[in-house]
């Protein structure tokens, strides 16, 4: 019986077979005929799916794209510099890394590697979370287009059973109408 409901939905809004139906359209039909809604955050139940590692990564790139990440890398990086220019020659005359801060430039080079990496595969993960909010959405509205259009006819099919009704009173009230005429010739 219900798999026949969803078929029959399926022929009436989308005009086609189920078989012949996209899996988003066969996941609408079957929100429609069972009346069940059909949002919900498909964000939420992807990230509750992520591994420990994703999660890290979606963290490092976060931070790494972060204000604080930029200002505590310039502090970092200004004293390296005070320290091995400065400091480091007062105090001992030679510093840990002198001028032109090769071990830095590695250091940086290292970070930058992996860093970038973190980044790619947490922008990857977004995108993905990206086309699940985009497909949801399309099914979303086009559950919502469907459901307006049956209401559209709903409306059409009781303005035109209010037409009839009101054709059948206006015929009744013409034929009292014309009966009272009658009755009004005989009396004079």
């Amino acid at each position: 019986m219900n798999n026949n409901k969803v078929r029959d939905t399926a022929q009436k809004l989308f005009k086609s077979e189920y078989e012949k139906l996209t899996a988003q359209e066969k996941h609408v039909a079957h929100h429609i005929s069972e009346r069940t809604p059909i949002s919900e955050n498909v964000v939420q139940g992807y990230s509750e799916k992520l591994t420990f590692g994703q999660r890290m990564a979606d963290k490092v790139a976060s931070f790494g794209g972060s204000w604080a990440f930029i200002i505590i890398f310039m502090v970092v990086l200004v004293a390296w510099i005070i320290l091995n220019s400065f400091i480091l020659i007062k105090l001992h005359s030679s510093s840990f890394d002198p001028y032109p801060y090769i071990f830095l430039n590695l250091i940086l080079s290292m970070l930058a590697a992996i860093q970038a990496p973190i980044i790619m595969m947490s922008q990857n993960r977004q995108a993905f979370k990206d086309r699940l909010s985009a497909e949801h959405d399309y099914e979303v509205n086009l559950k919502s287009e469907l459901e307006i259009i049956a209401l559209h006819e709903k409306v059409d099919s009781l303005k035109q059973e209010q037409w009839r009704e009101l054709m059948s009173i206006q015929e009744e009230q013409l034929k009292l109408l014309g009966k009272l005429v009658e009755d009004m010739k005989k009396d004079k």
